[in-house]
């Protein structure tokens, strides 16, 4: 499916994958409006998000790669520079593990390349959080609001043990094009990726951010963006 992606700006296309239950213009909000200057910013909302409605999410991970080349083919994009944060991420890793010609350069941040050892408990923990969702009429009456249709199967998706692509995450090092892995500090299962994909390949390179969480692009937005077009500069050619 072709995704609803909002554009501005003029450039190279630089497109950006939002987290979990946000879309294309709710999340990277700091980042598109700073690099919409210099590049050409896309920001798709993912299936089953915003305005890209599906209920189809059973493969998500998998579907969502097909769509965002179906979506790049559409703009006539021949190559993009990638950003994905989190369920984004897992995303953008897939697409690029795929199509691999279609990337000049990829930045992921929010993701685990090994699983953690308490996996279960954590998971436990999120299955919990994400229930309190559907108990909450705020958060029903903003994300249905937000979202078309769709994103109460994603609350359910997230109660499989088994939702996550730990492996593929961890093929990450096999990618043969600038990668950039930003990590904040504070989130100790993600920092392991700082120690692991550089052993196996010099093209990624990493970032650990202080005082920053999962969502580092939101809890240090300014850090992030600044290394983010370091990255960018130092990758042209």
């Amino acid at each position: 499916m072709i995704l609803h992606t909002s554009i501005q700006g003029s450039g190279e296309p630089l497109l950006f994958l939002h987290t979990g239950l946000q879309t294309g213009n709710t999340d990277f909000q700091y980042q598109q409006n700073f690099f919409k200057d210099s590049y050409k910013v896309f920001a798709p909302d993912l299936r089953g998000h915003g305005q890209s409605p599906s209920e189809e999410i059973e493969n998500f991970f998998l579907d969502s790669a097909q769509d965002l080349l179906e979506t790049i083919n559409h703009y006539q994009l021949k190559k993009i520079h990638l950003v994905g944060c989190s369920l984004g991420a897992i995303v953008a890793v897939q697409f690029a593990r795929l199509f691999p010609e279609r990337i000049q350069t990829l930045t992921v941040s929010g993701m685990m390349p090994v699983k953690p050892d308490n996996w279960l408990d954590l998971h436990m923990q999120d299955v919990k959080t994400q229930e309190q969702i559907l108990w909450n009429d705020d958060f029903i009456n903003y994300f249905d609001k937000l979202h078309s249709s769709g994103w109460r199967r994603f609350i359910h998706l997230g109660k499989k043990e088994d939702w996550y692509p730990f492996e593929d995450m961890l093929a990450m090092y096999h990618l043969e094009f600038p990668v950039l892995y930003i990590v904040g500090e504070m989130n100790a299962h993600e920092t392991v990726g700082a120690t692991i994909y550089p052993k196996e390949n010099k093209h990624i390179h990493v970032a650990v951010i202080p005082f920053a969480g999962h969502l580092v692009h939101e809890d240090q937005p300014a850090i992030y963006t600044d290394i983010v077009i370091t990255f960018l500069e130092c990758s042209q050619g």
